[in-house]
């Protein structure tokens, strides 16, 4: 088995290898820097590296793995040993952590995403019932470092065992406390999480920020509480397998999967397969893509499912392409794998162009399509795929 680590599992440009073929690591020593907008990245396992190119590094793992990694430089900035870490947005696009987290937020706000808001993932859930203690730390470090003055987690109340657990957290903390999310998808978009808990509509394109907040998501947290803390770089992601495998159906959570092991060592650990299967999806059943068991964890994968075989449609299909779950790619890499024909595109009435790219105005409240299917059935369509929000 080899480690491959992708020199891009963040927002920003590849990074820049710091390490050379042959070359004997350490697990959590740093083998890439950013150029420009990104994230450090580091050794996972103690080996050797065996192939650099312009995507990946790969490490052949040694056969003995000590538990102990190189830990990152000592500094009283916590802002500097989130950097230092490589911590990226771990439920979302990777958005470097240091750079989200540079701002004056005087009588702001930290708010927790606790939404897990991706059907079947539960590796958030699991760190909210088992390490709610953590998660305070973790919002007091992010008010401290942004000036905040004011902490929520963010959570659905049907969470009922991590309600309970966050609320004895919070429970000496006068300024963290608990808020419930509506039971929608998709209830963790940050622009959604603000207009919940702060009773701010954010126009399309803009930031929390602009509503003097900063979301993080629960991984998100327990990485920068284990930077801060145990001078630990990221190098272990959480993640959910679930679906067509032997032992998860219902989804099997894994902490601390070391970056770069392919997912299928992990489908595997679930009993393998059951047949018959189709595809396996990488990240959650809304947002996530196709894979491969060779694909690597990063930063960013939150979720390894394998559905059923897609069915075979003859019929002539339309796609309705939806910002908040699925758009025009997934769409149509799902009808190529039913063998349909794509005879019509649309895209949900709510979807706006803001600077280059389209995005919800209003994301959890579904207007109705009517308009635009009966636009494509003028087209000829006979079946219809999307993926729409909703509850």
């Amino acid at each position: 088995m080899k480690i491959i680590l992708p020199l891009k599992q963040h927002v920003g440009a590849p990074c820049k290898p710091i390490v050379n073929t042959g070359e004997e690591v350490e697990r959590g020593q740093l083998i890439a820097i950013p150029q420009g907008l990104g994230a450090n990245i580091h050794a996972s396992v103690y080996g050797t590296v065996d192939t650099i190119t312009e995507e990946f590094i790969t490490i052949i793992p040694a056969q003995e793995q000590p538990e102990g990694y190189v830990k990152i430089k000592e500094t009283d900035n916590k802002l500097k040993a989130i950097e230092e870490a490589g911590i990226v947005g771990a439920g979302g696009a990777g958005f470097p952590t240091h750079v989200k987290l540079n701002v004056d937020l005087k009588d702001g706000y930290v708010i927790v995403n606790g939404a897990e808001c991706e059907p079947i993932l539960a590796h958030n859930l699991k760190i909210m019932e088992e390490s709610p203690e953590s998660l305070v730390r973790g919002v007091k470090y992010i008010k401290e470092i942004t000036n905040a003055s004011k902490g929520y987690i963010a959570v659905k109340a049907k969470y009922k065992k991590a309600v309970k657990s966050l609320k004895k957290a919070c429970a000496i903390e006068k300024d963290i406390e608990v808020k419930f999310l509506p039971d929608i998808y998709p209830s963790g978009d940050e622009r959604v999480i603000v207009r919940e808990l702060l009773g701010i509509e954010l126009e399309p394109g803009k930031l929390p920020l602009e509503a003097g907040a900063v979301v993080q998501n629960v991984e998100t947290i327990k990485h920068i509480v284990n930077a801060i803390e145990l001078r630990k770089p990221y190098i272990t992601k959480d993640t959910t397998v679930a679906g067509r495998v032997q032992d998860g159906k219902k989804g099997k959570v894994f902490l601390d999967v070391p970056l770069g092991e392919p997912v299928g060592k992990y489908i595997e650990l679930c009993g393998g397969f059951v047949k018959p299967y189709g595809e396996i999806t990488l990240g959650g059943p809304f947002t996530g893509s196709a894979g491969s068991e060779d694909a690597p964890i990063t930063k960013t994968l939150g979720g390894i499912l394998v559905s059923m075989p897609f069915p075979q449609e003859t019929r002539k299909m339309g796609i309705l392409a939806c910002e908040c779950g699925a758009q025009e790619e997934r769409l149509k890499e799902i009808a190529k794998a039913m063998g349909a024909e794509v005879v019509a595109e649309e895209k949900c009435k709510r979807m706006v162009e803001v600077n280059g790219r389209y995005r919800c105005d209003k994301p959890g409240e579904c207007p109705g399509q009517a308009e635009k299917i009966l636009n494509m059935k003028k087209k000829g369509i006979q079946v219809l795929l999307t993926g729409t929000c909703g509850d």
